[in-house]
């Protein structure tokens, strides 16, 4: 059977060589696979062919994964033809470049996704506050997805400190305003995606306007000021917060959303926790892998809510244990009253 195989590669190679298309040497090698396998499968048991062949069985099982493998790249090419929209002669240019359509094949290829959920994402845009831990890995995927267009909010500079679990900056970086450092490997991961970059903090004067430019907000701060505002802000324009915390070996998440009858962050937590009772990473220690999982969790929530995917973490919490290696939801509800949200009795998550 070797031989034969040898064989069929010297035919490919040698068509190759004079230029005979893809198609026809195809053609001939299914013509001898054909002829092959027909042959032994008329031939008597232990006749002098079909030892020197090979049995029946591998020649079948070879042409089955030929076909799965021409399958699956005829199914590609079909998908790429479907995202592909082919430009008039002065018309638009086509929505994805080749260097896109290669770069996002992972993505056209699921069946949530596709062509269309790739345009949602590459039109979609993302606001991230915070290029920290949580910040850190949820951009870099977020970039890698391919949203187009990416706001950063950090008014912090790189310390060495961070490099433990802030996977987005290097020990080039320290001293470095983090938004330019973020900006800069992201570019170099994704060039097809619009940085942003927002060095200052985020606070009333900006909230409102700069949200405003950006379909959806990710909260991967870590103070409760922040966190407040961002809800405030994203309740009063109507748009779906993904919000994150970390400490120590536990992380947790949920989309807040009030607009889709999801609670908002102040209806969970009305009040921030007496000083002491939620101490920062700085004081009390945080595992470096946990923010990589917290936070690739909340732009996989990012990604959900633009392409709709899914379901979102609306109207539920994810807490994440690494310690024991644990994960749990539980369910939220609207609290009534709630100054934020204006939640009713009435409503209903």
């Amino acid at each position: 059977m070797g031989w034969l195989l040898l064989l069929g590669v010297l035919i490919w190679l040698a068509g190759g060589w004079l230029d005979v298309s893809r198609g026809r040497r195809g053609a001939v090698l299914a013509a001898l696979w054909a002829l092959i396998t027909g042959a032994l499968a008329l031939l008597p048991p232990g006749h002098v062919l079909a030892q020197a062949w090979g049995p029946l069985s591998a020649w079948l099982i070879l042409g089955g994964v030929v076909l799965l493998v021409l399958g699956y790249m005829r199914g590609l090419a079909l998908l790429k033809t479907r995202v592909r929209e082919e430009p008039a002669p002065d018309g638009p240019q086509p929505l994805f470049s080749d260097a896109e359509l290669a770069r996002y094949a992972r993505h056209i290829v699921l069946r949530e996704l596709g062509g269309p959920g790739q345009k949602k994402l590459k039109e979609a845009s993302v606001l991230v506050i915070g290029a920290g831990g949580l910040g850190a890995p949820a951009l870099l995927y977020l970039a890698a997805a391919g949203v187009g267009r990416i706001g950063i909010v950090d008014d912090d500079e790189v310390s060495l400190s961070n490099l433990q679990r802030q996977v987005v900056h290097g020990d080039a970086d320290v001293g470095d305003a983090k938004v330019f450092s973020a900006t800069r490997r992201l570019k170099a991961l994704n060039p097809h995606v619009e940085i942003r970059p927002y060095k200052r903090r985020f606070d009333d004067a900006i909230a409102a306007e700069l949200l405003a430019d950006y379909d959806l907000i990710l909260d991967g701060s870590d103070n409760f000021d922040t966190r407040y505002l961002s809800n405030r802000t994203a309740v009063a324009a109507g748009k779906p917060l993904v919000s994150g915390a970390l400490s120590q070996w536990e992380g947790q998440l949920s989309v807040f959303h009030p607009a889709s009858g999801a609670p908002c962050y102040a209806c969970i937590f009305p009040e921030a926790p007496a000083e002491g009772l939620a101490p920062s990473c700085a004081e009390a220690g945080v595992v470096a892998p946990l923010p990589g999982v917290v936070g690739a969790m909340m732009a996989g929530e990012a990604v959900k809510l633009i392409t709709g995917a899914g379901a979102a973490l609306r109207g539920e919490m994810m807490i994440y244990d690494a310690l024991w290696g644990e994960t749990r939801k539980i369910a939220l509800k609207r609290r009534p009253g709630c100054p934020v949200c204006g939640a009713t009795d009435e409503v209903t998550p």
